[in-house]
């Protein structure tokens, strides 16, 4: 019974994280929170399912330091944007420059 209420936590976390992704698309900052909250969510699920099976946490570190690479990354580039065109928005830049 656990695992299943485990299985359902991991699950809606994935799912909410989602559709903040698919609707708050014109934030890059609110962009890069949903995704690093679905990093968040696939991190717990890792750990439940490697500790389930006792398997070694290797891959988990590997795992943070992939997410922490794609947390810094995204961070940079919110902040070249805003220095370029003033603002988080997409709507408020032109690609065709």
């Amino acid at each position: 019974m656990l695992v299943m209420n485990m299985m359902f936590i991991f699950i809606m976390m994935f799912l909410m994280g989602n559709m903040i992704f698919i609707s708050k698309y014109k934030h890059l900052l609110i962009v890069l929170l949903s995704l690093e909250f679905l990093v968040l969510s696939i991190f717990f699920f890792l750990c439940f399912f490697l500790s389930y099976f006792e398997y070694n946490f290797y891959f988990l570190m590997v795992f943070l330091v992939f997410s922490v690479c794609e947390g810094a990354l995204g961070l940079s580039i919110l902040v070249s944007m805003i220095r370029t065109y003033g603002s988080d928005y997409f709507q408020s830049f032109n690609l065709l420059y």
